[in-house]
């Protein structure tokens, strides 16, 4: 077996890991994470701190939007959340109500005018807009909108929800109510007017929302970690369909979709996504990564003398291996936490093994050491290989890959940048030959029915435990209505 490593650019932007599409590092993108206050006279600190807790989701960009009741205070930039905030631009976010938003470009511009929340001037007054997620028939809508006179300032698919609210006739809550009724996709979102703030999930709840409480205040965000960060009681997560309406008079529940949906989660909010100190539908992240990688013990087991993870993702999951094997758990990657936007392009040679610069190997522990190597998945499986090469490199005899989900097939169309089918490896090879391509000595793929008991337990309702599975089994959710314009990822 060849042991050397594939080269090519790996930076096509200014600096490294920025969002680059389809030329971008071998792994899932993150979405997008919003964050909401209601109620709190300190909704901007709460919204920092909040949104930087959900910085995993989005590194893109931030934006945040405050009302004082009266007027909209609110700034998007480029960057993290800690370099677009400062001190005094924070003193001047004045309200106590707000939403944030973190993003990271995929499908949509990576651009100003795309950062979120946007905010625009309608009849009634101010609105402004965050989602997470994508609407797959988008682009036959705003085609549409068009054609009868809106014009649109982004290319952000978001847009498109701010002019249906504005040119309906009714009131600012029927007005939402039918305009997610026409949408299709999976999304989590926060609308706020001056006195007014709106919440929703999509029919099948694709995408993450909670909401919690601090004092008298609402708190409403993408994952509970951003509630415990700032003392926040959970209280539960937004039901699929629902609508939230928030308004002097206090909380409303209500919904906008009254069919019967079968709910799916995105499993690779378990898998990847999420913070593995957030807890989904009452599942902790990491007690689930754990049982993944015990069910993957049971599963495929191989002797070995350690089980490393790779970093951040796939460390929960390697210890549950380990515990099922008895086989030791060491850190045998290291990631360097660093490198996420470094302004300087690196040489040629730290291009060419441009891994290098976010994961090293520890070589005096894996060296001379068969290892068994934890990933959560492959997508292209060029960053695999380099993985496994540098394993090799450090002086391992024997690399055998473990996978914690099944193979990623399929491109999702809610919310996380992924290649078209053509580019996803485990759509074009088997898996004898993605082992070969990857230049490891086994490979073994977790099964969905371990995946979704990892998850969600055995539920006899639901064979696939509340979960959308489409990446890896081709059934999604929704109709695929994109009017001839088929989009990948995150389109907020």
């Amino acid at each position: 077996m060849s042991h050397e490593l594939t080269t090519g650019p790996l930076w096509t932007g200014d600096y490294y890991n920025e969002g680059s599409g389809k030329e971008g590092l071998d792994k899932l993108k993150e979405e997008c994470g919003v964050f909401g206050v209601f109620r709190h006279p300190d909704a901007a600190s709460l919204s920092y701190y909040g949104l930087h807790a959900l910085q995993h989701r989005g590194e893109e960009s931030a934006g945040m939007c405050v009302s004082d009741g009266s007027q909209f205070n609110y700034h998007r930039g480029m960057g993290l959340v800690k370099e677009v905030f400062t001190k005094d631009l924070m003193q001047t976010l004045t309200g106590d109500i707000s939403i944030g938003h973190v993003r990271y470009s995929t499908s949509g511009d990576s651009k100003l005018t795309n950062a979120q929340p946007l905010v625009f001037k309608y009849r009634d007054g101010d609105l402004a807009v965050a989602t997470n997620g994508n609407i797959v028939n988008a682009p036959t809508i705003r085609r549409e909108l068009e054609q009868s006179g809106s014009i649109f300032q982004t290319t952000s698919d978001t847009e498109v929800i701010a002019h249906l609210i504005a040119r309906s006739s009714k009131g600012l809550v029927e007005a939402a109510k039918e305009a997610f009724q026409r949408i299709v996709g999976g999304y989590a979102f926060l609308i706020m007017t001056n006195d007014k703030l709106l919440v929703a999930s999509d029919p099948h709840g694709l995408r993450p929302l909670t909401m919690g409480k601090l004092g008298d205040a609402y708190l409403f965000a993408s994952e509970t970690c951003a509630l415990e960060t700032i003392g926040a009681e959970l209280i539960r997560d937004i039901e699929p369909g629902e609508l939230l309406v928030l308004d002097a008079d206090g909380l409303h529940e209500d919904r906008f979709d009254h069919h019967k949906h079968r709910k799916a989660l995105c499993a690779m909010e378990y898998i990847y996504f999420a913070r593995p100190d957030s807890d989904m539908n009452g599942t902790n992240q990491h007690a689930a990564r754990k049982r993944m990688g015990s069910r993957m013990a049971i599963e495929s087991f191989v002797d070995a003398d350690l089980v490393t993870g790779v970093p951040d993702s796939s460390i929960s999951a390697a210890i549950g291996y380990a515990e099922q094997t008895g086989i030791p758990y060491e850190m045998g990657m290291i990631k360097n936490k660093y490198t996420g936007r470094t302004f300087i392009q690196p040489s040629q040679e730290l291009r060419e093994q441009g891994v290098k610069m976010k994961l090293s190997a520890v070589r005096r522990v894996v060296e001379g050491k068969r290892v068994v190597m934890i990933d959560d998945s492959i997508v292209r499986g060029t960053t695999s290989r380099r993985i496994v090469n540098m394993l090799r490199d450090a002086g391992a005899t024997e690399v055998h890959v473990r996978i914690t989900s099944p193979p990623f097939k399929n491109p999702c169309f809610y919310g996380i940048d992924t290649p078209d089918s053509r580019e996803l490896i485990a759509s074009q090879l088997s898996v004898e030959e993605i082992c070969r391509e990857i230049n490891a000595d086994s490979l073994e793929f977790l099964s969905p029915d371990g995946l979704i008991a990892s998850i969600q337990g055995d539920n006899q309702d639901d064979p696939k435990g509340g979960l959308c599975l489409a990446c890896f089994d081709h059934d999604y959710p929704t109709r695929l209505d994109f009017g001839g314009e088929e989009k990948f990822g995150c389109s907020c």
